[in-house]
């Protein structure tokens, strides 16, 4: 036969169980704001899925050993920009600073906001690809038609050499990927629901 709990000694319980769910709601908040940072640093650290280094400055060492280097432009439907790289390839040895260039060119009737993500392929790669400089580092505003070359320098760290897993890459792609800002869209957007809300109004009128 089940004896009912006294009043107070159950809404301690209840209490503590109130208190207990609420812990696990805000671990659960805290791990998701704090997952982005920390996957990113992951990625950064082991060059997991092709993610590229950052250097202060090139190696002094320079092997014999050559490696090409391969360029790739994509950009999102959402961002009316013609992104391609100067050059296809260059080929360099290890350890031998390179610059490559892209341009992009905005298509769209107003200033446009991009920002471009990066990896390399093979993914076994990225932790051996290092820039120096880059566009990628910093968003890029483009004014209607206007076009824009942007730089990145790079090396393939000499370290590539003491990892035997990397004794078949005769090939490194780097590829960029712009994305409109979040922002900049959203702006967008507002000015068009705007626009498309005048021009209700007027031919109700």
């Amino acid at each position: 036969m089940a004896v009912e709990q006294p009043e107070p000694q159950r809404n301690s319980a209840n209490a503590r169980v109130a208190i207990s769910l609420a812990a696990v709601v805000c671990g659960m908040v805290g791990l998701a704001f704090a997952s982005v940072p920390l996957y990113e640093l992951f990625c950064r650290v082991t060059g997991f899925g092709g993610t590229t280094q950052v250097a202060d400055a090139v190696p002094e060492m320079i092997s014999e050993r050559r490696i090409t280097v391969r360029f790739n432009a994509d950009v999102s439907p959402k961002l009316p920009w013609d992104f391609k790289p100067e050059e296809t390839s260059v080929e360099l040895r290890v350890g031998e600073p390179g610059l490559a260039f892209y341009v992009a060119t905005n298509e769209a009737a107003r200033p446009t906001t991009g920002t471009a993500n990066f990896n390399v392929t093979p993914d076994k790669a990225g932790i051996y690809f290092s820039k120096v400089q880059c566009f990628c580092f910093e968003e890029q505003e483009l004014k209607p038609g206007e076009s824009m070359r942007m730089g990145v320098s790079f090396f393939v760290d000499p370290a590539l050499l003491d990892d035997p897993g990397m004794a078949d890459v005769e090939t490194i792609t780097l590829s960029y990927t712009f994305f409109r800002d979040l922002d900049d869209l959203a702006s967008e957007e507002e000015e068009t629901a705007s626009v498309a809300d005048y021009q209700t109004t007027t031919a109700a009128n």
